[in-house]
C-alpha cells in the first residue's frame, strides 16, 4: 500500500507539473482560433484533476484527516475538471479534424451536438441526484463531479471515441510526424480504456487492487501530455516549439518549484532533530556549490545551440544570396518573407523595400503577440523596413538578433537582385533589338526587291487601262491585279513600320491628332454603318513622341476596333489625363477576346483574320514601349462582348514657338 501511494503522489506531481507546462506553453503560441481555445481548456481541465488529486494526497499526510474546508476545495478542483472533459476532449478532436486537417466530418458532428456534450452533465446530474440521493456527498477523491456514479462509464465511452477520431486522423494523414504522434496517442486512448474498465471491474474486490488500478490510470493519463509535449520540442508540432526561451525559463521555474517542494519536505522531516528555518538555509545555501558543476552541464549544450542557430542562420543567408542571384526583386523579397517566417516560427513577416509610410504597422493575427521593426539601411540611408510579429510570447533574443543579422543583408541582397534583374531587362531589350534590326535588314531587302518590281507592274497596269479599246474583261482583271499590288505595297508598308524605330525626342499634341485621326476613319465607318464617337478634354494634352508614332497607334487602334464592329456597331475614342500621363482609350462592341487570345494579341505575326498580317497590334505594342507608355486589353466589357484597349503615356509640356530676334552686329 506505502508503495502504491507514493508512487500516485510522484504521478500526480508528475502530471500537475506536465499539464501546467502545456498551459503555460499554450498561452505563450496564442493564436486567435478555436482550435487553441479548447486545447487551453481541455488541459486546464486535465491540470485541476491533477491538482486536485494532489491537494488531496498531500492534505492525507499532512493532517490524516483533512478540514472540511479543505476537502471542499480540492473536490471542487477535481469536479470542475471532471465535469466538462469528455465534451473538451471530443470537441477538440472535431476542430483539430475539420479546421486544421481539412477532413469531412459527418453531419452528426455539428454544433447542436457538441453544445449537448457541454450541457450533458448537467442534465445527467440533475435526473441522477433525484432519483438517487446517495451521490449528492461523494467522497473527495478523483470523483466525476457532475456525472456522479456514472462518470467512469461516460468518460470510458468518450476515450474510446476518441482513439476512433485519432485512428480516422492517422488514415487520412500525409504528415509522418502527424501519423506517429495520433497512432500514439490513439494506442494510449486505447489503454486508458483498458484500464477505466479494469477499475470497474475491482469496486468489489480488495482495495489493493483498486488502488493499483488507481495509480495505473493516474500514470497512463500523464502519457498524452507529456507525448504533447515531446512532439511539440522534438517536431515543432503545431509550431509551439519555436519559443525556446519560453521552454527553458518553464523548465528552470518548474526545477526551482521542484526544489522549493524537496527543501520544504526534507525541513519536514528533520524537523525535530534541527530547526527547519537552518534545514532550509542550508539547502539553499548548497546550491552555490552546484553553479560550477551545473555549468559544465549546461555550458556546452548553450555552445551547441547558439552553433546550430548560426549554422542555420548561415544557411539562410547562402540561400537567400542564390535567391537574390535570380534577378528578381519582388519574387526575393517574397521568398525572403516566407523563408524567415517558417525558420523562426514568426506569424507573419513583411519586408517593404522601398519603405510605405501609409502602411499600418505589422501586427500578429487578431492583435496578440509581439511585434518588431528592424530598418534596412545601406550606406547610411533607409531603404525599407523588415516588421515581423509573433502569435504569442515575445520575440526570442537570439531570434532577434538573426533577424537583425539577416537585416543587415538584406538591402546589399535586393540590391544585388536589383543590378541582375536590370542587366537581365538590358540583356532582352539587346537580343530584341537585335531581332528588330535583323527584322529591319529584312524588310528593307523584301522592300528593295518587291516594291521595284511592284511599282513597275502597277505602272504598266495603269497604262492598259488608260487604253479605252481596252476588253472588259481585261479591264476587270488588271482593276484586280491592281488592287491587289496596293494591297501587298500596304503589308510591305506594314512591315517596314514594325520593323523600323519611332523617332524620339518630339513632342506631339494628342488631342489634335486623335481628332484628325477621327475624321480619317469616319467615312470607312458610316460605309460600314459603324458610329465613331470621340471623347476629349478642352485643353490640348502633349506628349513625349513623335507625331508619326502616335499617329500609328491611334489609327491601328481605330482600324482593329472598326474591323471587329459589326453592323450597326459603335467604336468610342477617348482621351483623358491621369496625373502626369495621357490615358486612351479605344471601346468597341465586337466578340471580345479570350484570355487565351489576349495573351497573344501582341505578338508579331499573330492574326485571327484570313487576310491579316499580324503587325497592326504589335506595331502599337512596340511604338507604346518606345514612348514609354503602357498597354492594356480588357475584353469582354458587358454580356461576353465588347473590348477596351487602354493605352498610358507620358505627358510632355508642348513647345511654344518663340519669335526669334535680329541682332545687329
Amino acid at each position: 500500500m506505502v508503495y502504491l501511494f507514493y508512487t500516485r503522489l510522484i504521478a500526480l506531481t508528475a502530471g500537475t507539473l506536465v499539464y501546467l507546462f502545456l498551459i503555460a506553453l499554450i498561452l505563450g503560441h496564442r493564436r486567435p482560433r478555436l482550435f487553441e481555445r479548447l486545447l487551453f481548456f481541455l488541459v486546464l481541465a486535465l491540470f485541476l484533476i491533477y491538482a486536485g488529486g494532489l491537494l488531496e494526497i498531500n492534505a492525507a499526510m499532512q493532517y490524516g484527516a483533512a478540514p472540511q474546508a479543505t476537502r471542499v476545495f480540492y473536490a471542487l478542483l477535481t469536479s470542475l475538471g471532471f465535469a466538462f472533459l469528455p465534451a473538451l476532449l471530443v470537441h477538440v478532436h472535431l476542430v483539430y479534424m475539420g479546421s486544421i486537417r481539412g477532413l469531412p466530418l459527418p453531419r452528426l458532428c455539428g454544433g447542436p451536438t457538441v453544445w449537448f456534450l457541454y450541457a450533458l452533465p448537467v442534465i445527467y446530474a440533475a435526473v441522477i441526484r433525484a432519483i438517487d440521493h446517495s451521490v449528492l456527498h461523494p467522497q473527495p477523491r478523483l470523483v466525476f463531479s457532475l456525472w456522479g456514479k456514472g462518470g467512469s462509464e461516460v468518460l470510458g465511452v468518450t476515450v474510446l471515441a476518441c482513439s476512433a477520431l485519432e485512428y480516422v486522423i492517422v488514415r487520412h494523414s500525409n504528415d509522418r510526424t502527424e501519423r506517429k504522434l495520433f497512432a500514439c496517442l490513439c494506442g494510449l486512448s486505447i489503454l486508458i480504456f483498458i484500464s477505466l474498465a479494469w477499475k470497474d471491474g475491482l469496486v468489489t474486490t480488495a482495495s489493493l487492487q483498486v488502488d493499483g488500478a488507481l495509480t495505473l490510470l493516474v500514470l497512463l493519463c500523464i502519457l498524452p501530455g507529456a507525448l504533447l509535449i515531446y512532439f511539440a520540442l522534438k517536431h515543432n508540432f503545431l509550431e509551439y516549439g519555436a519559443q525556446r526561451n519560453l521552454v527553458y525559463a518553464l523548465a528552470a521555474t518548474f526545477l526551482a518549484l521542484l526544489y522549493l517542494a524537496l527543501v520544504h519536505r526534507i525541513s519536514g522531516w528533520l524537523a525535530p532533530v534541527f530547526p527547519p528555518e537552518a534545514t532550509a538555509s542550508v539547502l539553499l545555501f548548497a546550491l552555490i556549490f552546484l553553479f560550477e558543476p551545473l555549468e559544465r552541464v549546461i555550458g556546452p549544450v548553450l555552445h551547441e545551440r547558439l552553433r546550430e542557430r548560426m549554422d542555420r542562420t548561415q544557411r539562410l543567408s547562402v540561400e537567400l544570396q542564390t535567391e537574390a542571384r535570380q534577378g528578381n526583386l519582388a519574387r526575393f523579397l517574397a521568398r525572403t518573407e516566407e523563408l524567415l517566417r517558417q525558420e523562426f516560427g514568426l506569424a507573419v513577416i513583411r519586408i517593404s523595400i522601398p519603405r510605405d509610410r501609409a502602411l499600418k504597422p505589422l501586427e500578429g493575427p487578431g492583435g496578440l503577440g509581439h511585434s518588431v521593426r528592424i530598418l534596412l539601411s545601406k550606406d547610411g540611408h533607409e531603404i525599407g523596413l523588415l516588421e515581423a510579429a509573433t502569435t504569442g510570447a515575445v520575440l526570442t533574443g537570439e531570434t532577434t538578433a538573426a533577424l537583425q543579422f539577416l537585416a543587415e543583408q538584406i538591402p546589399a541582397l535586393a540590391e544585388l537582385c536589383r543590378l541582375i534583374e536590370e542587366k537581365l531587362r538590358l540583356e532582352r531589350e539587346l537580343a530584341e533589338r537585335e531581332r528588330m534590326a535583323m527584322l529591319g535588314q529584312m524588310a528593307a531587302s523584301v522592300s528593295h526587291n518587291l516594291r521595284n518590281p511592284l511599282s513597275s507592274i502597277k505602272t504598266i497596269l495603269q497604262v492598259q487601262l488608260e487604253n479605252r479599246d481596252l476588253p472588259v474583261e481585261v479591264r476587270h482583271d488588271c482593276a484586280l491585279v491592281l488592287d491587289e499590288i496596293n494591297r501587298m505595297n500596304l503589308k510591305v508598308g506594314q512591315l517596314l513600320k514594325f520593323a523600323r524605330p519611332a523617332a524620339g525626342g518630339e513632342r506631339a499634341e494628342a488631342v489634335a491628332l486623335a481628332q484628325k485621326t477621327v475624321a480619317l476613319f469616319r467615312h470607312d465607318a458610316q460605309r460600314q454603318n459603324v458610329i465613331v464617337e470621340f471623347e476629349a478634354p478642352d485643353e490640348k494634352i502633349g506628349v513625349l513622341a513623335s507625331e508619326e508614332a502616335l499617329g500609328e497607334v491611334l489609327s491601328n487602334l481605330v482600324v482593329n476596333a472598326l474591323e471587329a464592329q459589326p453592323e450597326r456597331g459603335r467604336v468610342r475614342l477617348s482621351l483623358a489625363q491621369k496625373g502626369d500621363r495621357l490615358e486612351i482609350c479605344v471601346e468597341d462592341q465586337g466578340p471580345g477576346i479570350s484570355a487565351e487570345m489576349r495573351a497573344r494579341i501582341f505578338q508579331p505575326f499573330f492574326t485571327t483574320k484570313a487576310t491579316g498580317t499580324g503587325l497592326g497590334l504589335a506595331i502599337v505594342a512596340r511604338r507604346v514601349d518606345e514612348m514609354g507608355g503602357t498597354i492594356a486589353c480588357e475584353s469582354p466589357l458587358e454580356n461576353g462582348k465588347g473590348s477596351r484597349f487602354r493605352v498610358t503615356l507620358p505627358r510632355a509640356a508642348l513647345e511654344v514657338a518663340a519669335p526669334r530676334l535680329a541682332h545687329n552686329l
